[in-house]
């Protein structure tokens, strides 16, 4: 397990948490793994410039320690789908700048773990997706399933739509987001027999989640 596109079956199915987890799995076997988010929006103005809380949790998970502007390129304000909130800043998310951090992150590091934008069809720009950004890093893909009513549906379509669109999904992730989910064992006894890969590991629900902690429960190749 190295390098990894995070993904998840929507947005809230806590892909940030598992991002952050699984950098500090990747730490524990000594490796150099530093996150990245190359597009955020919902972003709030610092004295630093604009920042992210979910990209600070990525740089605060990693280790050596990323620049802020590596680690997310496109930082936008407005709380809204990418493109819409890149509109609304005046510019377009474009694949070079992207691309040119994610070089700058590799070098520094044993493993890069990028994490992506609410769902996996969720677009950039106008002419541009979440699989033409997978494509151009080479990355395998992980899929944060959010433990919740409709997972196996919504599991079942994105490791369809990763595997239509050329990329390759490494494995999953069982986000337990919703602690009142009924039949929970059940529905997970379901999804390892259906996804075209492994489980890397199941993240507990928790009042306050410590991503440190929680990289004990990953089980990675």
């Amino acid at each position: 397990m190295r390098s990894v596109f995070v993904t998840g079956t929507d947005t809230g199915a806590g892909k940030t948490l598992a991002s952050a987890a699984l950098l500090h799995a990747l730490r524990a076997r000594g490796l150099r793994a530093v996150g990245m988010k190359p597009v955020a929006s919902g972003c709030e103005r610092t004295a630093a410039g604009w920042r992210n809380a979910d990209a600070l949790a990525l740089q605060a998970a990693s280790d050596p320690r990323p620049d802020y502007a590596d680690l997310n390129p496109y930082a936008l304000p407005e709380p809204l789908a990418p493109e819409l909130a890149a509109r609304a800043a005046g510019v377009e998310v474009a694949l070079d700048p992207i691309l040119a951090a994610f070089a700058r992150l590799q070098a520094k590091a044993d493993a890069v773990v990028v994490e992506g934008v609410g769902g996996w069809a969720a677009p950039l720009s106008a002419t541009l997706d979440q699989r033409d950004l997978v494509r151009a890093l080479r990355l395998p893909v992980v899929l944060v399933v959010g433990m919740r009513l409709g997972c196996l549906n919504h599991a079942r379509l994105t490791a369809d739509a990763i595997a239509a669109d050329g990329c390759g999904l490494a494995g999953w992730i069982a986000s337990e987001i919703d602690p009142g989910m009924a039949c929970r064992e059940e529905n997970l006894a379901l999804l390892a027999a259906r996804l075209p890969a492994p489980c890397l590991g199941r993240l507990p629900h928790v009042h306050e989640p410590d991503p440190a902690a929680l990289a004990a429960h990953f089980i990675l190749p």
